[in-house]
């Protein structure tokens, strides 16, 4: 095998940069994504290699970012404490974005929580126990200065299970919009059954009154179903005859 082919079978990792477009897992939103972009194929050798790296990682959860902070923000903060490799932030809710962005001058994404992966799950584990609870730090002045680190270590949390939860959530979110837009659609429909509907009653009325006639609605009544005894006067006969036999037989006994 040449050079160029075992160089095309290495498994490349280059961090992405917020401008920079690559496939994240399904689910998962692209501008909330920073990490290790891998270049297919891979060999057997680096494939067992990628999946021993991903039992020795450890991932933490941060519940709270500070507005504005970016995915590359937060991988350049905990670069400091140790070696990262994927770094997420959850958008925040649609609805709250739409009426942020309409009500406020900040148009950019705000995110609201966020996973940190690190090659070593020791050190996500002392990083979290570190920096949580404590202020942000950095240069006077700085934006995030005063902010407070809401962090927690995940323990038997691997990347994957991350992103089978982004996806199922996504799932349900569209099969919820499905659902909802197929109600709408329906009521839809029937109104404008119902605004036709009126628009064929007003025309005819207005034909009765041309005529000097007056027009009257005839009220709907329920569908019986068909066979049932209230439909049927002989039925109903035969079953007084037979209960007034019954009573009688009964009485007789008695008396």
């Amino acid at each position: 095998m040449s050079s160029d082919a075992e160089s095309s079978t290495q498994l490349r990792e280059d961090v992405v940069s917020d401008d920079e477009q690559v496939d994240v897992p399904e689910g998962m939103d692209p501008e909330g994504f920073s990490g290790p972009k891998v270049i297919k194929p891979l060999s057997p050798e680096a494939l067992a290699a990628f999946q021993a790296a991903q039992k020795r990682a450890g991932v933490i959860y941060i519940s709270r970012i500070p507005p504005g902070m970016r995915p590359t923000k937060v991988r350049h903060l905990m670069s400091v404490h140790g070696e990262v490799g994927r770094v997420y932030l959850q958008q925040e809710d649609a609805k709250r974005a739409y009426l942020r962005r309409k009500y406020t001058s900040t148009k950019k994404a705000h995110f609201t929580e966020g996973w940190v992966e690190f090659k070593d799950k020791k050190v996500a584990r002392t990083v979290a126990e570190m920096l949580n609870a404590q202020p942000i730090g950095g240069k006077k002045g700085t934006r995030w200065r005063d902010d407070v680190w809401t962090m927690k270590y995940l323990p038997k949390f691997k990347w994957s299970m991350l992103t089978e939860q982004i996806a199922h959530e996504a799932a349900v979110h569209t099969a919820k919009l499905r659902v909802e837009l197929s109600q709408s659609r329906s009521e839809q429909r029937e109104y404008m059954h119902n605004v036709e509907l009126a628009r064929v009653l007003e025309k005819r009325a207005e034909k009765k009154r041309e005529k000097g006639e007056v027009m009257e609605l005839k009220e709907q009544r329920p569908k019986r179903k068909r066979g049932g005894d209230e439909d049927n006067p002989s039925r109903k006969k035969r079953s007084a005859i037979e209960d007034e036999a019954q009573l009688s037989s009964v009485l007789s006994s008695i008396f």
